[in-house]
């Protein structure tokens, strides 16, 4: 279970910012998963059934331009949110121009990454892609996510909790950040590695993960910081 619990991890972390991070809480001290979300749909459930017909809609949806959106969406890097959401800021989210949002969207992923890491581990949900024995548009990922669970998404995880971030440093773009939000966890579907319930849960996982980080007194601290930092920039 240790080394399942490593893997897990790196898998789903290591990717998240170059940056060192600074955890806001250990793992046992996020929202489980296992303890408030039903556990993922079997081959017998209603549920299955829409996750089978949402892999197919969205393997409709590879030859087209959202098709490619959502292979540039398969990168988890707090990279690729910038790449998302700093049109939308109006600010370039970079260590360079932003560090303390950064810093920010660094630690608040990194922990809110472990909210889903039990129900990962202990579900170990097979990925659609392997279900089905299909090929997918990313194919430099299929051996590495082979044996990864699939429910809740990490990738849906990470782009809902930087959504949620982002707005409430800038409530303003709301709408258009909860909509790009949304959509990298949907692309997750689309290239077949999430049903549409590991997606739909990550969310839950995220939000219940983002309630929990206001409980601290430094991520609140490093949310002031961000903000006045955003702020400046935008008078500049």
């Amino acid at each position: 279970m240790k080394r399942i619990l490593i893997i897990s991890l790196l898998v789903g972390s290591m990717c998240v910012s170059a940056q060192e991070s600074h955890p806001y809480f250990s793992s046992p001290e996020m929202p489980n998963a296992l303890h408030y979300l039903p556990g993922p749909p079997q081959e017998n459930e209603m549920r299955f059934a829409y996750d089978t017909a949402q892999y197919a809609k969205g393997k409709r949806l590879r030859n087209t331009p959202r098709g490619e959106k959502a292979q540039k969406d398969a990168t988890y890097s707090i990279g690729r949110m910038s790449e998302i959401f700093s049109p939308i800021m109006g600010v370039k989210i970079s260590p360079a121009n932003t560090p303390e949002l950064w810093q920010l969207l660094t630690d608040a992923n990194v922990t809110a990454h472990y909210a889903c890491d039990s129900a990962k581990i202990i579900y170990m949900r097979t990925r659609p892609y392997v279900y089905f024995h299909e090929p997918t548009p990313v194919p430099d990922d299929e051996g590495p996510l082979s044996h990864n669970g699939s429910y809740p998404s990490g990738h849906t995880t990470l782009g809902w909790t930087t959504a949620l971030i982002l707005c409430e440093i800038n409530p303003e773009a709301e709408d258009a950040i909860l909509k790009e939000g949304f959509e990298y966890g949907q692309s997750r579907v689309i290239v077949g590695f999430h049903w549409q319930s590991d997606v739909d849960a990550a969310r839950v996982v995220a939000s219940a993960a983002f309630a929990r980080l206001h409980t601290s007194p430094a991520y609140m601290e490093q949310l002031q910081k961000a903000k006045d930092e955003y702020y400046r920039m935008r008078r500049q």
